[in-house]
């Protein structure tokens, strides 16, 4: 099974997307579009502060009927992160996740953010791996 560091050597990342706790919600839905991603890290100064994701600018300005460009990130973002090493396994990231109703986990490594990873990368890389071990196995039946 594969480790979470390969998963972001797979993904290629050159940079980690973040904001700053004080820009603007809108700011943040702007990037989140540009980007086309689901979640920004929410940072200052190199140290992980939080994260914003579709659904808290969902629950927490839409449905609540607050203007976007008024909200600041830091008023909407959840600041209890879970978070994961580079050495996590894929089936225990994704236990995490599960278990946690989330679907972005940065990866963070003696306090340095590495990179995030989604349900969707763990998820491929299981489905890869599962194809992996079936052609194995037919290949073997196949002498």
């Amino acid at each position: 099974m594969h480790t979470v560091q390969q998963i972001l050597n797979s993904k290629r990342i050159d940079e980690i997307w973040s904001i700053l706790p004080n820009a603007t919600v809108y700011e943040a839905i702007q990037m989140l579009a540009d980007k086309r991603v689901g979640a920004l890290l929410v940072m200052e100064d190199s140290k992980l502060l939080g994260i914003i994701s579709e659904r808290d600018y969902a629950r927490e300005v839409i449905l609540k009927g607050r203007a976007s460009k008024e909200t600041r990130v830091k008023d909407i973002m959840s600041s209890n992160v879970i978070t994961v090493s580079s050495t996590a396994g894929v089936q225990d990231s994704l236990g995490l996740m599960t278990n946690n109703r989330i679907r972005h986990l940065p990866v963070v490594d003696g306090g340095v953010v590495q990179g995030v990873i989604s349900m969707g990368d763990l998820v491929k890389d299981i489905i890869s791996d599962q194809q992996s071990t079936i052609e194995q196995l037919e290949n073997y039946i196949r002498g």
